[in-house]
């Protein structure tokens, strides 16, 4: 069998596999998948293939889905070993020491649509329905500033009269008016229903930074099952969706199942598969990957869903992924503990959020607590403040970064994934992560984590390799302190 992606001629009368089509049945070919979960179940002990197979990873320009799903399945524990050092390696290489920092806002949880594991689907009349208006989401904005945050993940549930596009780019436009002492969103994620192409076109003029959509399952006939009414019933417009924002000028998408919905082998192969297809039809990518697990929430038990995964599994899917794409960021929200997110940031993740709400209104008046869980799409596992997660990720080495540069700079789509590539990302995100650290330890840190950070970033000063850079971050560091902000390579 040939492991090359490319198109695979199935048997006569069923859906071709071809990564370039714009179909979604045809790019997420189901004969496709289940060949590839036949194909590594055959192979999870062959060593030779599974050799093979990691001395390509090794040259760091990744692996096709069927490649990846044979290491996944590997039941060789040498080898898994292996697979472990190498995601770490190649997590090190194209990403360095660097966690970026952000956090959700969730405008409304109207929502008209059936989604069984989520809480706010139509039917849950329980469930206290908010919308912010201009002014509370002002508010809010204020409070993340005050924490220190600067990139905003923004969400809304799907209802064409409560949540209409005209209102998610009024927000736009409101959250990036605010600068409250030194604070300021510097961009704002977008991850809103399926929409049009012109929709796209709107968001791209409205300045976000990534358009991130989750797929939920990819496979159809249990998404069918999982979203019973509503637009999102929809596979196709919606696992299309990226094509269409693509096609509207957006550069970076960002990519994700729900875990736990459909087995994870076949999320595993179908979400490479899609990654493959937006390399093959528009020459890049995903610009991140995020890897949510189902969780409690309101009327949501996630034993009612049977393909839970555990912390193992959950670990080498990560680490499998790294391998796979290792150009794409990849992020873990607060529905995993402290734990479990120590265990997997070595493993692959660049991204995580800090100090997480996930209700509406949930941070500028904490006092409100009772209230605000009502309206949360999910249980928040690490509760810890901004403050200390900082803390927490310097503590075991990483850096924090509040860096939004690529964004503004226009190292976005395929200019960025080719410096990724070259892993010659450092070069600007490393200096740009010790600017906005101090920026952060300057303006909002506690005195143990401004100590902690002050010898952290003499530390990584070191470690730059360019001695131009270095004498501009070391000349900004002291401007920063002077009152200056946002400094950017």
């Amino acid at each position: 069998m040939n492991l090359e992606c490319g198109v695979v001629l199935p048997r006569m009368g069923r859906i071709m596999y071809n990564p370039k089509s714009n179909k979604a049945e045809e790019f997420i070919c189901h004969d496709e998948v289940l060949a590839s979960l036949a194909f590594a179940k055959a192979n999870k002990n062959n060593l030779e293939l599974i050799n093979k197979i990691l001395d390509k990873a090794k040259l760091g320009k990744g692996l096709t889905h069927r490649e990846a799903a044979v290491l996944l399945d590997c039941e060789i524990e040498e080898k898994n070993q292996e697979i472990f050092e190498l995601a770490q390696k190649i997590k090190q290489d194209y990403y360095g020491n660097r966690i970026v920092l952000f956090a959700p806002l969730y405008l409304s949880n109207y929502c008209v649509n059936g989604c069984v594991y989520c809480p706010y689907h139509a039917q849950n009349k329980h469930i206290p329905r908010k919308k912010m208006t201009q002014e509370e989401i002002k508010e809010e904005v204020i409070a993340l500033q005050d924490m220190g945050h600067k990139r905003l993940a923004i969400e809304t549930g799907e209802d064409p009269v409560n949540n209409p596009i005209e209102y998610v780019l009024e927000s736009l436009k409101t959250i990036y008016s605010i600068h409250h002492k030194n604070g300021a969103i510097r961009r704002a994620n977008v991850n809103i229903a399926a929409t049009t192409v012109e929709n796209y076109r709107k968001l791209k003029e409205a300045g976000i930074g990534t358009y991130i959509l989750f797929q939920e399952t990819y496979n159809k006939k249990s998404y069918e099952q999982l979203h019973p009414t509503g637009p999102k019933h929809n596979y196709a417009y919606h696992t299309e969706a990226m094509d269409r924002a693509m096609t509207g000028g957006i550069d970076d998408v960002g990519l994700g199942v729900l875990f736990g919905l459909e087995g994870y082998r076949y999320e595993f192969s179908a979400l490479l598969m899609h990654a493959e297809h937006l390399e093959a039809a528009f020459g890049v990518g995903p610009h991140t990957i995020s890897v949510p697990r189902i969780k409690r929430a309101d009327d949501i038990n996630p034993d009612d869903f049977d393909n839970g995964i555990d912390d193992d599994i959950f670990a080498k899917i990560i680490a499998c992924i790294r391998i796979a794409v290792p150009y794409t960021g990849m992020i873990i929200s607060t529905r995993e503990s402290d734990k479990c997110r120590e265990r997997v940031l070595k493993l692959g993740i660049s991204q995580i959020s800090g100090g997480s709400k996930t209700s509406v209104g949930g941070y500028a008046h904490p006092e409100n607590e009772k209230e605000d869980e009502e309206t949360a799409q999910f249980d928040v596992s690490d509760r810890r403040s901004l403050d200390e997660v900082v803390k927490w990720l310097m503590g075991l080495g990483y850096v924090p970064s509040f860096c939004t540069a690529c964004y503004r700079e226009g190292r976005v789509g395929d200019r960025f994934m080719a410096i990724c590539k070259e892993q010659q990302i450092h070069n600007f995100c490393h200096p740009n992560a010790i600017m906005t650290l101090k920026e952060y330890l300057e303006d909002y840190a506690s005195d143990e984590t401004k100590k902690i950070g002050e010898e952290l970033i003499q530390k990584e000063l070191a470690t730059l390799e360019n001695q131009k850079i270095e004498c501009a971050v070391e000349k900004n560091l002291v401007s920063i302190e002077n009152g200056q902000r946002d400094f950017r390579f």
